[in-house]
């Protein structure tokens, strides 16, 4: 059995900070994880380099690649969106995408929480990502952006649990791509369509503009 017969895949997530991890079934063989949003593009590959060199495995050993699709700002997204894409053309396995809240409630989910729960993560400009799911980790609503105060009460759990003084039970849990590096068919296959849920802060002008020429003196 060749290593790309192993099950042997990597995770990248880049909708908060920047996540890598490589596993195979039921382990992960290493993780490395930036939680700066600034850095997307500088530290993306270094961090893969990093894992494949730590695992002793190099990239043409992969079965695959799985990628959190967000929800997310647009510059990070796209930036772990394309390389997961430009890694699994080059070394021509599959890439996987799935919701990165979804990657969140599956690591949730394993510690047994005993009751449903909301994964939230921060969307900047005062609003939160959010998405709410059962006991077992399956999505019940959401993925959705709004202020704080509408998000859903009880127990929250994410990266940006303890960001806003919420009420009910908040614990911060960071977004690990091992969790569905180990089993990416634990997670539905969702395409590698970002989710921005809102538009860019850059948009292109489509208007016309009219200048007017100012008479001499």
């Amino acid at each position: 059995m060749s290593e790309s017969d192993s099950g042997l895949w990597l995770g990248i997530d880049t909708s908060t900070g920047v996540s890598v991890a490589l596993a195979r079934p039921g382990r992960v063989l290493a993780s490395r994880a930036v939680s700066a949003t600034n850095v997307h593009a500088e530290r993306l590959m270094p961090l893969v380099s990093e894992v494949m060199a730590e695992s002793g495995h190099a990239l043409a050993d992969l079965a695959g690649v799985v990628v959190g699709i967000g929800p997310g700002p647009f510059t990070g997204l796209r930036v772990g969106i394309v390389t997961a894409q430009t890694l699994a053309y080059v070394l021509d396995v599959p890439v996987r995408g799935v919701c990165s809240l979804d990657i969140v409630a599956l690591s949730v989910a394993a510690t047994k929480p005993g009751r449903g729960f909301t994964v939230v993560s921060d969307a900047r400009r005062k609003e939160l990502y959010w998405a709410t799911y059962d006991a077992a980790g399956r999505r019940l609503d959401g993925p959705s952006v709004t202020l704080p105060g509408d998000v859903p009460t009880g127990l929250l759990v994410g990266p940006a649990a303890d960001l806003y003084d919420l009420p009910g039970e908040r614990v911060v849990v960071a977004l690990d791509p091992g969790a569905v590096a180990v089993a990416p068919e634990r997670l539905p296959d969702l395409g590698t369509e970002p989710l921005y849920l809102r538009r860019p802060d850059a948009q292109v002008s489509t208007g016309v503009k009219t200048v007017l020429a100012g008479r001499r003196p």
